[in-house]
This record gives structure tokens, C-alpha cells and sequence, in this order.
């Protein structure tokens, strides 16, 4: 068999972990010998890869408040898929990630998609668990080859809309594990920038800036925070004003940063722990992930998302969820005991290393796609953060 030809369409609202870490994964099977391209509304997502582009611009993803949009427009958004799929004829492997293209291109013959398999990088929402919404769900299903969940949460649910247990394949984010490790420099050099010693305890949150993410709860615990700590906070979103507000009060003892895309390491390096502050809905959420190869451990505040991926002996799942007041008390225990920080990042880092083995990885993906190996090289690009 040939190289196949990917053609990943993935439209949406926000540059976040599930577009990068397709982005990566499409680099790396470019590394391979595949040849992959991508439609979507943010052509600067492939910046830095090998991964052609094509601007699509197909409207809002399907949401409770956008639903009534998504079914008006859908005769529209159909014929734009359509269109950009016959440009880039022939297509071997259709690979889709969210909801109205899945549903969409069920609907497309086969001469246009060749084989569909769409990638779930998190849990089915629950609307779509249930009534008309998981029947369509489990119909345009039939369509797929294959669909490759993030996590076996993330496989559970989809298994729960109907979807056959032999077409899930649970396959875990692509990092390259050999080259995120510790960056001494960029500790010292952030750090001075702000002005944090090295007895501060340093607390990063690396998010999406939205409702759904409790970014509000990591804010909050400062309050209950007494010493040296210091809480910076890098992303972007909607609800940033928002949360420059709540900071405010803290004065600098909270600290924004931008998007840390392509020097997280750097970032992480700096920080003495992570904060994650889940939606009500992640797959397995890249950003710890990385933190657990630099050796930094994670502190959740809820388990969704953390369950399974931070390993007992390095981090800790707060208790009761979401409460400002439990995770200033984790936090403080951290601060109090900094061996606990090295001890924890150390552990988590050698549980990253053996389960997130890039090889094991590609050949899955491989395997889910219908690929054949074609390059001769067995490694891929540099994975960014």
C-alpha cells in the first residue's frame, strides 16, 4: 500500500489543546511519509510544521446555543465540504474532530471522503448521549472506519451513544516525550522576570479563558494563601477581562502571561506546580501531559481529566472539587514541603515517559487510520507545546 493522503478537517472557536495536538499528530505522520493536509478556519495552527493548509471557514461549532445556526446553515456548510473535499481529491483518510463535520460528512459519498475516522478528544457531551441527537450521533457512526478516543472516558461515552466497543480505539496524545525535559535557563530567566526567588513557590495554570474552564477557583485560593507564592496564569479567551478583574485584589502576587504555545517547557520549567481547573468535559488534557515531563507535578482541582493520567505518587486530585479553599490548602502543603515538589515531578515524569512512548503512539494511529509505514525515519518532529 501507498502513502495515503489525510485530509483533516477541523473548524472552530478557539486555537486550544485538541487543534494543536492534531496539528502535531498530522507533523509527525508527515515525518512518516503520509501526506496530510488540513482545512480549518486558522491557517497559522501549522506555523512551524509540514502540514499543508487550506483556509475553510464553516461557520460555529455545534453547541446548545448554536444549534438552531448549525441547522440552517447546514445545506451551505455541506456544499463547502463538499467543494474543498473535491479539490483535494483523492482523498484516503477523512479525519474529523468535532460534531457537525462528523454528522455532516456522513451524508457525502465515498468517492469524496474515501475512508472516515473521526478523532474524539474528549468525552460526548451529554445532550448528545441522549434522545434524537444520540441517534443521529450513532447513525453518521456507521459511516466511520474507525474513532480514536483520547482517553477510556472519552471511549465509554462514545460506546454509550451506540457506537460499536470494536471501532474505538483508545489512543493517547503524541508528545515527543525524548524532548520536553526540564530547561533550567528558562527557570532562572522567567523567574527573575517575576521576581519571584528561588524559595517562591511558583504556581502555573496554563488554560483556556472561558466559563467552563474553573480558572475562578484557582484565582480564588490566593486568598487563603498566605507566604511566598506566586500564581501566574497564561492563556487567552473570552473571559480574561473577567478574570484580570477577580485577580485584581491580589495585586501582584497573580501574574497573566500569553499564550505559551511553542516555549511551554519554558514556562513549566519555571513554575513549581501546576493548578488544573477541568471543564465538566476533558479527554486527556495535553497540558498535563507535558507539566509531568518536565518534572513538575500537577495539582487538579476536579477528577475529570486527571483521573488515570496523574500517577498517585506524583501530583494530587483535590477534594471536595473545586473549592478554593481545599486547593490553598494542597498548595500550602507544597509550599511548606519543596523536596514534595522535586519528589512528585520526578515520579511523574517516569510514568509520562513509558505510557506516552511516541512510537507506540504513531503505530496506532497508523493502525486506526488504515496507514501503512512509508518514511524510513522512526521518529517525529519536534513536538510543540
Amino acid at each position: 500500500m501507498s502513502a495515503s493522503r489525510i485530509v483533516s478537517i477541523q473548524t472552530t472557536n478557539e486555537r486550544g489543546g485538541a487543534e494543536y495536538a492534531n496539528v502535531d499528530l498530522l507533523d509527525a505522520l508527515v515525518a512518516r511519509g503520509h501526506e496530510a493536509v488540513l482545512l480549518t478556519n486558522f491557517p497559522d495552527l501549522v506555523a512551524g510544521t509540514s502540514v499543508r493548509v487550506r483556509k475553510v471557514d464553516l461557520g460555529p461549532k455545534l453547541a446548545r446555543r448554536t444549534v438552531a445556526r448549525v441547522v440552517l446553515g447546514a445545506p451551505l456548510v455541506l456544499w463547502r465540504i463538499a467543494r474543498a473535499l473535491r479539490e483535494e481529491r483523492p482523498v484516503g483518510t477523512l479525519l474529523l474532530h468535532f460534531k457537525k463535520e462528523q454528522l455532516l460528512c456522513s451524508l457525502l459519498p465515498r468517492r469524496l471522503t474515501g475512508e472516515i475516522v473521526w478523532a474524539e478528544w474528549g468525552p460526548v457531551p451529554p445532550p448528545m448521549r441522549r434522545g434524537p441527537a444520540r441517534l443521529l450521533y450513532a447513525l453518521a457512526a456507521r459511516r466511520a472506519h474507525a474513532v480514536i478516543a483520547i482517553s477510556a472516558g472519552t471511549r465509554d461515552t462514545v460506546i454509550e451513544t451506540g457506537v460499536p466497543a470494536e471501532k474505538v480505539h483508545v489512543i493517547p496524545n503524541l508528545v515527543d516525550v525524548e524532548e520536553v525535559k526540564p530547561d533550567p535557563a528558562s527557570r532562572a530567566e522567567l523567574r527573575a522576570q517575576w521576581g519571584a526567588g528561588e524559595q517562591t513557590l511558583v504556581v502555573g495554570c496554563i488554560s483556556r479563558f472561558q466559563r467552563r474552564k474553573r480558572n475562578d477557583v484557582v484565582i480564588d485560593a490566593m486568598a487563603d494563601l498566605a507566604g511566598d507564592v506566586l500564581l501566574v496564569i497564561a492563556g487567552e479567551g473570552d473571559q480574561e477581562a473577567v478574570l484580570r478583574e477577580r485577580a485584581a485584589q491580589y495585586g501582584d502576587r497573580i501574574r497573566f502571561a500569553p499564550n505559551v504555545r511553542g516555549h511551554v517547557e519554558a514556562f513549566l520549567s519555571a513554575c513549581d506546580v501546576l493548578v488544573f481547573a477541568p471543564s465538566p468535559t476533558e479527554g486527556e488534557p495535553r497540558v498535563i501531559v507535558m507539566a509531568q515531563l518536565v518534572g513538575v507535578p500537577v495539582i487538579a482541582t476536579d477528577p475529570e481529566g486527571a483521573l488515570g493520567l496523574i500517577p498517585p505518587d506524583g501530583g494530587t486530585i483535590v477534594s471536595p472539587s473545586h473549592d478554593p479553599h481545599a486547593l490553598a490548602l494542597v498548595l500550602a502543603a507544597y509550599r511548606d514541603d519543596r523536596a514534595r515538589c522535586l519528589r512528585e515531578g520526578q515520579a511523574a515524569r517516569r510514568a509520562t515517559l513509558e505510557s506516552h512512548a511516541p512510537e507506540r503512539t504513531l503505530h496506532a494511529v497508523e493502525r486506526a487510520l488504515g496507514l501503512s509505514r512509508q518514511a524510513t525515519s522512526s521518529y517525529l518532529p519536534r513536538i510543540n507545546g
